[in-house]
């Protein structure tokens, strides 16, 4: 069944679902600033709007676009900040 995630006082959200490639969420952010941790390996897609986004290691943010997608390590911390509302798609391996 789907689980439904709230972080940063309801500024992001999400719903957890299985597909054949593995865990996944589909989520929106709001206008903000975040960090995340990762347990996993995540491949982040932008759906809807653009996310600028330091990785891990990076000095410089880098903007990805709707249907665009990168890659986060596991156990990494990474920044993503936003200027309006962002829909996501995030898998998990």
């Amino acid at each position: 069944m789907f689980q439904t995630n709230e972080y940063f006082d309801g500024k992001v959200k999400s719903i957890a679902f299985q597909t054949t490639e593995g865990r996944a969420t589909i989520g929106v952010m709001a206008e903000g600033e975040y960090e995340f941790g990762t347990t996993t390996v995540e491949y982040m897609t932008v759906i809807s709007g653009e996310m600028n986004v330091l990785l891990p290691g990076e000095k410089e943010w880098k903007t990805y676009k709707e249907f665009e997608t990168f890659v986060v390590p596991k156990d990494a911390k990474f920044k993503v900040r936003l200027s309006g509302d962002t829909a996501y798609r995030c898998l998990y391996k």
